[in-house]
């Protein structure tokens, strides 16, 4: 990856420093969903070193009850070499190592060999979790604000 500097003579991208310095998570999985990429963000986020982390499945961090929907919409991109979330941000809960409930966002994209087939996932990742709770609360309140608002009709 190369960019061009202000003055005019090439920037090179330092990507792996890229990704070890970057705030939100970034996670690579390969074809059978074993996590081959954990950066210091995945750590901070989810709580698994990366040596806890690497060639695990995602399982680790994914709720039990949202296990199946995921493996089934991951078989389905393995299979057709295609994801909508490239570009439309996914929501989805998430589980960190001590057990407690977090709300990420996230995009995803493919990763491919020189032959074209698909050699794994990458995700970024972000964690929402104040966001979300925000927002429930706001809702909650708006709900019982309207409730009042009815009975006063």
């Amino acid at each position: 990856m190369e960019q061009t500097a202000a003055a005019g003579s090439p920037a090179v991208v330092d990507c792996e420093q890229l990704v070890s310095v970057i705030g939100d998570a970034v996670i690579v999985s390969d074809p059978a969903g074993a996590i081959t990429l954990w950066n210091a963000a995945a750590e901070r986020m989810f709580g698994f070193t990366p040596d806890e982390a690497m060639g695990k499945s995602l399982d680790i961090i994914i709720p039990e009850r949202q296990r199946q929907r995921h493996w089934d919409g991951y078989g389905k991109t393995m299979a057709t070499g295609e994801t909508r979330y490239g570009h439309d941000l996914l929501r989805v809960p998430a589980v960190h190592k001590d057990g407690h409930s977090l709300s990420i966002a996230f995009t995803v994209a493919l990763l491919r060999g020189t032959d074209g087939a698909v050699t794994g996932i990458v995700a970024v990742v972000r964690d929402e979790t104040d966001r979300w709770t925000e927002e429930r609360k706001l809702r909650r309140r708006l709900a019982e604000l309207e409730a009042v608002a009815t009975a006063a009709g």
